[in-house]
């Protein structure tokens, strides 16, 4: 492992691996909260969820207790943007809920976040919120494929949204993703917009958490006063999708989705790198 100049910290093939199996057990409790979400179901139930899924599989879950927080996930719900703290609101149908959460296994942290409709979806405009910011993620991995600089990521996730939603949505704007490793925030910050910044140079070893956060109309926010849970306040729905992706020699490698990233890359004419997870081929 070595660190550039800017700080960042740069795996070996066998770090990655490591984080491979962070984020693939991660993925697997996102499957397993995906399938739980349903009218009358509480955050606290999911929290609870996850986190006996998490300790079950001999992980350890990377929120509970960073700088105070106190639960395993965050479960931010309509215009609960992000960091929302599960308790014992219910779910109705047609709610907007994010869930974001991350593990530690052997020392090495994943993150992922995935946004999900509730039963059926209230708009058409709750559709599309879910739906390009999901789109503005992959935006943002596929860019970082030929990045020269980290700052090219949030440039290709502001581009897509504005072509896409024109100004029908906004980023939340001060948040963004960053780097991922031994430590859940790393250098370097990833944004989800252009900032004045570049940031460093993408070489492989660079393992980042892409995260674009979007709301419906201006994007005014407040922080509530637990010091957690930011809310959108022009009253408009948000959404948040997020992925930990490493920059390999072979290519990118999506840590928290189930396949590596293979099928979405394919989608969009790349072929992600070798899976350590996937075993020699046939």
């Amino acid at each position: 492992m070595s660190i550039l100049p800017e700080r960042v910290e740069l795996k070996t093939p066998e770090q990655i691996e490591i984080m491979r199996r962070s984020g693939h057990l991660l993925h697997r409790v996102h499957e397993m909260l995906e399938r739980s979400i349903r009218p009358g179901t509480t955050t606290a139930e999911l929290d609870r969820l996850a986190h006996e899924m998490i300790l079950d599989e001999g992980a350890t879950p990377n929120f509970l207790g960073y700088q105070g927080y106190p639960a395993t996930l965050c479960i931010s719900v309509n215009e609960v943007v992000v960091h929302g703290i599960p308790d014992e609101r219910v779910l109705q149908d047609g709610d907007i809920v994010s869930i974001d959460g991350g593990l530690i296994i052997d020392g090495w942290h994943s993150d992922a976040a995935r946004t999900h409709v509730v039963g059926a979806p209230r708009s058409v405009a709750d559709e599309d919120l879910v739906r390009i910011t999901h789109e503005a993620l992959w935006a943002g991995i596929v860019a970082l494929a030929t990045a020269q600089r980290v700052g090219d990521v949030g440039a290709a996730i502001e581009d897509y949204v504005e072509e896409e939603a024109g100004q029908s949505l906004s980023h939340l704007e001060g948040f963004g993703g960053h780097g991922i490793g031994t430590a859940m925030h790393q250098a370097p910050d990833v944004m989800n917009y252009r900032t004045r910044s570049r940031g460093p140079r993408v070489r492989p070893g660079m393992c980042l958490a892409i995260e674009p956060m979007l709301m419906q109309g201006p994007g005014n926010w407040e922080l509530e006063s637990d010091d957690w849970t930011v809310r959108a306040t022009a009253g408009g729905r948000a959404a948040h999708w997020e992925h930990s992706v490493a920059v390999t020699d072979g290519g990118l490698l999506v840590l928290t989705a189930g396949d590596g990233g293979a099928a979405e890359l394919a989608l969009r004419g790349l072929t992600a790198a070798p899976d350590p997870l996937a075993g020699p081929a046939a």
